[in-house]
């Protein structure tokens, strides 16, 4: 039988992909806009990225406001404001790796969400659209299954 996680409901919680452009960024958005006072969420990746059109176009259409955003790696994180998170939900394998590597030295719990990379999807610009609307609800899904037990959110 497996151990239960230690954090049911957690303070803060990172979001991490292979290039904090798409799937970390939207995550963290959504999550954020469930819980903007209680609790504290950002978005890192394994290798340096740049904010994906894309993504802040289909979060534009949820109303969210994601084109501001500036990918930052694990490491510019954790030199900006410390790695100091209860929760950190990766979804990439790459990135779920390294979040691994740092449960050595830090006391996070990590979760892994496969979610598919939606920058590899060819076709027309609405079948693109499509496919990064497919992530964004996926995502939104997993946020609340996993978040609705800590209480009432917006979404």
């Amino acid at each position: 039988m497996a151990a239960p996680a230690r954090v049911h409901n957690p303070q803060s919680v990172l979001f991490a992909c292979a290039h904090n452009s798409v799937r970390s960024p939207m995550a963290a958005s959504l999550l954020q806009q469930m819980f903007p006072r209680t609790l504290y969420v950002r978005s890192a990746g394994v290798r340096t990225g740049e904010l994906d059109p894309f993504a802040v176009a289909v979060m534009a259409e949820l109303g969210q406001d994601i084109s501001k955003h500036r990918p930052m790696t694990f490491e510019e994180i954790e030199d900006w404001e410390g790695l100091n998170f209860d929760l950190i939900i990766t979804l990439s394998p790459e990135a779920h790796h390294k979040a691994l590597e740092l449960t050595r030295t830090i006391a996070a719990d990590v979760e892994y969400w496969p979610t598919p990379d939606p920058t590899i999807i060819e076709g027309n610009r609405e079948q693109r659209l499509q496919a990064y609307r497919d992530v964004c609800d996926g995502l939104l899904s997993r946020i609340r299954k996993r978040f609705a037990r800590g209480g009432g959110f917006k979404a």
